[in-house]
């Protein structure tokens, strides 16, 4: 069995990856403290070819109509194939890798491995937004947008590609999705639904509740309106400043 886990960076995915680490799963032979699978080198190169085939229709949209129906770029399939060997190769009854970046290329991904096990982490964007990642400037992997120098947003905008890519991508054969604070503040019922979805027994990992609403107590802003739907979507709480947002766009459509 193959494994992976879809997540932007600082959605709280080491959590899994250690989970998975903890519980026999071979996840790569060179990891860091976040669980992610190095060298990740040739990954970072693939996000940036595939992105060539990404279009930017502005104000913080994109067509990924083309990665769903074209030919896989044969630079793509070489560069993953490259980073994965150590998995690919690996004579172990459950193997999988965790790296934040898969995410972007995840269209792709899906295509090169519909039958793999997917684990689709999901996390408050609010919290996901609070610390940097290697993601926040999506130039960086070759994907266009409005650029700013609003940090805050900037993780806003990749924090949006990053679901966006997802939500258009067709659903593989086998996908979980998992929120982070369900995973941390109701571990042994999510360890129950990731067992019997896997077919492997889950091992329980240290985790701290405090890590979970801390966009509560931010003094930064961290409200976006674009988070507004995916809030909803995603069953989380909507903040005061996104109600009255919405109840404003609710009274404009009247």
């Amino acid at each position: 069995m193959l494994i992976t886990i879809i997540g932007r960076g600082h959605s709280g995915t080491r959590a899994i990856s250690h989970t998975l680490q903890t519980s026999g799963v071979f996840m790569g032979a060179l990891l860091n403290e976040s669980g992610d699978m190095l060298p990740p080198d040739d990954l970072y190169e693939a996000c940036r070819v595939m992105a060539k085939y990404v279009d930017y229709k502005g104000g913080m949209e994109w067509d990924f109509t083309k990665l769903h129906t074209m030919p896989i770029d044969p630079a793509f399939t070489k560069l993953v194939e490259s980073y994965l060997h150590r998995v690919l190769n690996r004579r172990a009854e459950y193997r999988g890798w965790k790296l934040p970046e898969t995410t972007l290329i995840y269209p792709w991904i899906v295509r090169m491995f519909p039958d793999i096990y997917y684990i689709h982490w999901v996390r408050d964007p609010r919290d996901c937004i609070l610390g940097a990642h290697l993601t926040d400037n999506l130039t960086d992997f070759g994907v266009p947008y409005e650029q700013t120098d609003d940090i805050r947003l900037r993780r806003a905008i990749s924090w949006k590609y990053q679901r966006e890519i997802v939500k258009s991508t067709p659903v593989p054969a086998h996908t979980m999705r998992v929120r982070f604070e369900d995973f941390v503040l109701h571990q042994d019922d999510t360890l129950k639904l990731l067992q019997e979805y896997l077919g492997i027994p889950m091992a329980k990992i240290i985790v701290r509740s405090e890590t979970v609403g801390r966009w509560k107590t931010d003094t930064g802003f961290h409200d976006f309106d674009i988070f507004m739907d995916d809030i909803a979507e995603l069953g989380y709480e909507p903040s005061s400043q996104l109600l009255g947002a919405q109840n404003k766009a609710g009274r404009a459509g009247e």
